[in-house]
């Protein structure tokens, strides 16, 4: 069977799988983990401000996220670069890793990043010595301010953030792809997936990696959606790999015209 290659590098790390899964919205943290399981991730993202890592025994999620499966902190819940600093900081502390998922959001109701606070949080947390992840607008013009501001990828929203609305920006995503080529750097679409079809998609136009929470923590069956996104990643990268026919405004025989019986 055919594999995407190469792996998913971010900052000089392989992964195998270029499926990115959240710690969010699950019943139970049982749950949580037999869906990182069925979709065989080695990352995970983690709001730091809204677990208690601390906590002891089965109520503490770190005890529930596989020992083989890489964390990425993430800061949701800030609203200014001063909080995602504090936060980003704290972070590292706990969790002893540089790797930070850079969150700032500029409204509680759309969940929109305010991108002016990311990039200048970007460039601090650059200069301490972070690995930076910022989520953000698909924009390329940001795009090349943030990868000029030293982040190890940028994470453009396929659309707004639980909303399981697919990819609504599908024109801009290859102008990332573009954009982020000479620096070697990664897309990695994040929020808005809703179905395996929207993770396919985001592949198809080039991302390096889907990440996504809602559409299997709220699925019917999550793990069941844990693996079809999985799948998923996997067929759009092949696909994207691949390279689609041209589309055409008129039809075209599968068949050939010659030869034809009865002729």
């Amino acid at each position: 069977m055919s594999a995407p290659s190469p792996a998913l590098v971010v900052a000089g790390r392989t992964f195998t799988n270029r499926l990115i899964l959240g710690t969010g919205k699950y019943k139970d943290f049982a749950t949580m983990q037999a869906c990182y399981r069925a979709a065989r991730v080695d990352m995970v993202t983690l709001a730091v401000r809204r677990f208690d890592l601390n906590a002891k025994g089965e109520d503490n999620i770190l005890n529930w996220i596989p020992k083989e499966v890489a964390l990425l902190p993430n800061t949701a819940g800030c609203y200014t670069r001063e909080e995602a600093l504090r936060v980003s900081r704290l972070a590292r502390e706990a969790l002893d890793t540089p790797w930070i998922k850079l969150e700032v959001i500029g409204d509680p109701g759309n969940l929109y990043p305010d991108n002016e606070e990311t990039l200048e949080a970007a460039k601090i947390l650059v200069k301490e010595g972070f690995i930076v992840l910022p989520y953000v607008n698909a924009d390329p013009i940001l795009t090349k301010k943030l990868a000029d501001a030293g982040c190890a990828a940028v994470m453009p929203l396929g659309s707004a953030i639980g909303s399981g609305l697919g990819v609504q920006n599908p024109h801009v995503l290859p102008l990332i792809r573009e954009v982020l080529a000479p620096y070697h750097l990664p897309m990695i679409v994040d929020a808005g997936v809703g179905t395996a079809s929207d993770a396919a998609v985001a592949m198809e136009l080039g991302a390096d990696g889907v990440l996504l929470n809602t559409a299997v923590a709220e699925a019917g069956e999550p793990t069941k959606m844990a693996e079809a996104m999985d799948l998923a990643v996997r067929a759009g990268r092949l696909a994207y790999e691949s390279g689609r026919m041209a589309k055409r405004l008129t039809a075209s025989a599968s068949s050939p015209m010659v030869g034809l019986v009865g002729k």
